[in-house]
């Protein structure tokens, strides 16, 4: 009766919070401000770790391979991330994330102040990727709880907007603190931003789960593991999309390398070019994210997540031809704004139709599977490009995007629905 009177009691909190526009929720505004300042803080550390390691020791190679340690931890984590955020109290686990990475980014510049000590980076980075996994998957689960079911597209659409617009000012203020004060001084304020997040997530109230709904916990941690997986395989759209997007992500994952070395291989323009491009193309993500909850109510699911996805493969095979650097520009937002919105649809509709206590392991499987082999298809397509030049690879690239996402005319995609309204249940076909 006590698990029973719960259920009730959220369902009726989430139809109320459907009910109210996003910017009168209050708790949803300091669960969004708390995900920008996060956002924020990771692309700071983004510019000022890797300054650090280029002033002590001058060296790219040293960089690379501070990268790729964060990058392994990060994947890592990504296993295990889901059973630990369905086995916990999903709030204080999002506050503990903050509150760890503003302890470890804070012990750089303490530490800094007797010298380099270029050992520490290589504890503090991966630990702080492996704990920002955690935040991410926990960061999804809550949404739902936050905004309800009606209105995830929207909230999604919001949130990745400012997360862009955090990841284009993050390593300009970065740059600028860096320039000014030195890079210990940037991981400093990326320190402070964590606590900041902590202290907006204090705030939010997050419906409780029933206990009845809690993973059980006897069960051992490998059922837990195959748990998510199993639930994806079963789900006939979710089964479709994590494997036309674990295609997409090999062929695009390198895009970003891909446009520089065009840019600066290619046509010869320097570091300040290449800057404003990826800023045009992430004006580009921020009008995709606000966008997508009307395109998807208008069309449904599935138009949205193909159209979307083509276009994005048709914009990246154009990359390579053109030379104009408005016409990359262009290009590079149109590419990352139907990334955006494809990216936001398919997050949407993981949190509509999974079991809330399987959110956090679904969402860990879905990206763990998603992004298995992405790294290598990056290493594949920025060594292709300059072997037979940046044109052809893209082309080929592109055209294989763009098929994948017309793939989806041929899944369960193509009849996934409309958003629901708010208050409605959701109809996955």
């Amino acid at each position: 009766m006590v698990n029973r009177a719960r259920r009730v009691a959220r369902v009726v909190g989430e139809r109320g919070a459907e009910g109210r526009p996003l910017w009168r929720q209050r708790d949803f505004g300091c669960f969004w401000l708390a995900q920008t300042l996060s956002v924020l803080g990771d692309s700071f550390s983004l510019v000022a770790l890797p300054l650090l390691v280029l002033q002590a020791t001058g060296s790219v190679a040293r960089m690379g391979l501070l990268t790729g340690a964060g990058g392994a931890a990060m994947v890592v984590a990504a296993v295990f991330a889901g059973v630990v955020v369905d086995r916990v109290d999903r709030r204080k686990l999002l506050i503990a994330c903050d509150l760890v990475r503003m302890v470890l980014y804070g012990l750089v510049p303490v530490v800094w102040l007797a010298g380099p000590r270029l050992w520490l980076l290589y504890v503090v980075l991966p630990l702080c990727e492996a704990v920002g996994m955690l935040f991410a998957v926990g960061y999804v689960t809550v949404v739902r709880g936050l905004v309800g079911t009606g209105r995830l597209t929207e909230a999604n659409g919001r949130l990745n907007a400012t997360a862009a617009a955090a990841g284009v000012l993050g390593p300009l203020g970065a740059g600028l603190v860096a320039a000014w004060a030195g890079p210990a001084d940037a991981v400093a304020v990326d320190a402070a931003s964590y606590a900041v997040s902590a202290g907006c997530l204090l705030l939010v109230r997050v419906g409780e789960r029933a206990g009845d709904e809690q993973p059980a916990r006897g069960k051992g941690l490998w059922r837990d593991l195959r748990t998510g997986v199993d639930h994806l395989v079963r789900q006939p759209v979710l089964r479709s999309l994590t494997g036309l997007l674990a295609v997409f992500s090999f062929l695009s994952l390198g895009i970003t390398d891909l446009v520089i070395y065009h840019l600066k291989h290619d046509l010869g323009h320097d570091d300040g070019t290449v800057g404003t491009v990826l800023a045009v193309g992430a004006v580009g993500t921020i009008t995709g994210a606000l966008l997508v909850a009307r395109l998807r109510r208008r069309l449904g699911f599935g138009p949205t997540w193909i159209g979307s996805t083509a276009l994005c493969g048709a914009a990246f095979a154009g990359l390579g031809f053109v030379r104009p650097v408005p016409a990359v520009a262009v290009l590079t937002a149109v590419y990352l704004g139907c990334a955006g919105m494809a990216g936001t649809c398919s997050m949407s509709l993981r949190q509509e139709i999974t079991p809330e206590p399987l959110l956090g392991r679904v969402t860990s499987a879905h990206w763990t599977l998603q992004y298995s082999v992405a790294p290598v298809g990056a290493a594949v397509l920025t060594w292709a490009a300059e072997q037979y030049g940046t044109a052809r690879v893209a082309a080929v690239a592109g055209a294989c995007c763009a098929l994948t996402g017309l793939a989806g005319l041929v899944t369960p995609i193509r009849g996934a629905g409309r958003a629901p309204a708010p208050g409605q249940p959701f109809t996955p076909v």
